[in-house]
């Protein structure tokens, strides 16, 4: 049985924290089902970390739905989650569209978009239809060109829009926040005027819930964002049993006797003569 969109309200009002992770396919899916994971992003994060762009501007919903496919194949009782990429909701028929590829397609059970007020409609024409919709403030990476990879509204002016905008969005239906790269007092703040769950990432202790990417909570890359905690060095591990693997290989260590198939001499015999 799968998390469900009441679970995690329930894990709110009795003040138990949420994990989020991403997960990009079927294998990361598997390790983080059974690990206990609640909930599973399927980021347009694939762009960067997947796919080496450096923006997750490149991702399209094709890219989204084979990912996203692969995570809801790997996994039987987390939450499966997935963004819609820039641009497929600039309006409530392309919202749909994308929505409707990756819940019927994918077979995921929420979608995740980026945005405050401006979004609103969308988000609310989105779940009159049956779509579960995540919202996502503060530093959004679509918009990264126009805000820059910094933390946001730091200014009173700023902070006061974002509360505005959370509100709004939960007004809208949304069934949970993201909050990316925002002041730990403000996040708090939010999470206490909403009766949604909020998932901080960079944003503090006062989150409801936290978000990790994959591959900087594993360390696979050689460095991680400031907000990262790396649980594990697994990019160095891989890289030294991948040496050791072509030193064997190299070294006519590999394979041996234990990797190989035998053959009867006597037939081997026959089919050489």
């Amino acid at each position: 049985m799968r998390t469900t969109l009441l679970d995690i309200r329930k894990m709110k009002a009795a003040g138990r924290r949420i994990a989020m992770l991403t997960a990009y396919d079927y294998a990361a899916a598997r390790l983080a089902d059974r690990a206990g994971v609640p909930l599973v992003l399927v980021g347009d994060s694939l762009g960067m970390v997947m796919q080496g762009h450096g923006t997750t501007l490149p991702v399209t919903v094709d890219d989204m739905v084979r990912h996203a496919a692969a995570v809801v194949r790997g996994s039987e009782k987390a939450l499966v989650i997935a963004d819609l990429p820039f641009l497929t909701y600039a309006d409530k028929p392309s919202a749909v569209a994308a929505a409707r590829r990756l819940m019927q397609e994918a077979q995921v059970q929420a979608v995740k978009l980026e945005g405050g007020r401006h979004v609103a409609p969308i988000v609310e024409h989105l779940v009159q239809h049956g779509v579960p919709v995540m919202g996502h403030l503060g530093f959004t990476p679509q918009s990264q060109h126009t805000l820059g990879v910094r933390v946001q509204a730091k200014e009173a002016a700023c902070a006061k829009r974002l509360i505005e905008d959370a509100l709004a969005l939960e007004a809208a239906g949304v069934f949970a926040l993201v909050l990316e790269l925002v002041p730990a007092p403000l996040a708090a703040e939010i999470s206490k005027r909403l009766s949604i769950p909020t998932i901080g990432i960079g944003a503090g202790a006062g989150c409801d819930g936290q978000v990790q990417v994959w591959h900087d909570l594993l360390g696979l890359f050689e460095t991680s964002p400031r907000h990262a905690r790396r649980y594990a060095e697994i990019g160095a591990a891989i890289e030294d049993a991948l040496r050791e693997y072509v030193a064997d290989v190299q070294g006519e260590r590999f394979p041996t006797a234990a990797q190989s198939a035998g053959m009867d001499e006597a037939e081997l015999a026959k089919a050489l003569a």
